[in-house]
């Protein structure tokens, strides 16, 4: 198989699959989802974007229908029906099929759908180029929903102006990117955003934390400014698919260039914990 697609136990190649008209994910958005990578059918965090998903169930009181540890498993399993080993892996739970309503269903079991085709993470050391745009999504930004409207919004602006990723803030505080997360470094100091409804606290912020943690990188939690995004040494991006990549360009203004060896140290550092973790 060159993709697959899941639903509820039924797989096919993904343009084969359909799903119920009644699915709450048809009509309200109404579910979560994660993502991650693999490698040599290896799934990169895999245990860390379960976790998060089934976080993020409880937050919408989503009621899994399946184990962590069945979910490891089935994904596990499923990597390895496809010809290709190095996979964009998505999972994702609906509250169920029913009819049409606002409230919650009752008695109606979570749909579990699983996407699989073949990508790569990007290079970690090519700069990306971003725009900014006023952060307009609601106070669940914490929850991995399915509810991505503004995001959508905001990516198809960085199409339209040729670049990478769009930075998103409220008034002048930075909250994170459309499908990443934002951090900046500053005098030795990496600066992030706190990890609170404003933000999706991705794993590769984790991942990024950890290596700052590592390297005696001092870590400071806490809102900053678009002034400080654009004075910052550096810029980092990071997510599933960007491990950790430097901003170049924000707006048409080059950014950042002043810790080149400390972005680089880090880059190296998360490239080869990835590596390390996807090897047969």
């Amino acid at each position: 198989m060159k993709t697959l697609g899941y639903y509820n136990g039924t797989f096919d190649e993904l343009d084969r699959m359909t799903v119920p008209m009644l699915d709450r994910a048809c009509y309200f958005g109404d579910g979560i989802y994660d993502v991650t990578y693999s490698r040599n059918y290896r799934i990169y965090a895999l245990e860390e974007h379960v976790d998060r998903f089934f976080a993020s169930a409880a937050l919408l009181r989503i009621t899994p229908t399946i184990s962590k540890a069945e979910l490891c498993d089935l994904l596990s399993s499923l990597v390895k029906k496809l010809d290709c080993g190095n996979l964009w892996v998505y999972f994702q739970f609906s509250r169920g099929t029913a009819p049409r309503s606002h409230a919650f269903p009752e008695n109606t079991p979570a749909n579990l759908w699983i996407m699989l085709k073949p990508a790569e993470i990007r290079d970690t050391y090519i700069p990306m180029r971003c725009i900014t745009m006023e952060d307009t999504r609601f106070f669940h930004c914490n929850i991995k929903t399915l509810n991505l409207i503004p995001n959508v919004i905001a990516t198809q602006a960085t199409v339209e102006a040729g670049v990478d990723e769009c930075i998103l803030h409220r008034g002048d505080i930075v909250t994170e990117c459309a499908h990443s997360n934002l951090s900046i470094l500053k005098n030795g100091k990496l600066i992030t955003h706190p990890a609170n409804e404003l933000i999706l606290a991705g794993t590769g912020r984790a991942h990024l934390l950890a290596t700052c943690a590592a390297f005696s990188i001092p870590i400071e939690e806490r809102p900053f400014t678009l002034t400080e995004l654009f004075d910052a040494d550096e810029i980092l991006i990071t997510s599933a698919s960007a491990l950790c990549i430097r901003v170049s360009e924000i707006d048409g203004k080059r950014v950042g260039g002043k810790a080149a060896y400390t972005v680089r140290q880090l880059q190296d550092a998360l490239l080869q914990d990835f590596i390390s973790k996807t090897n047969r």
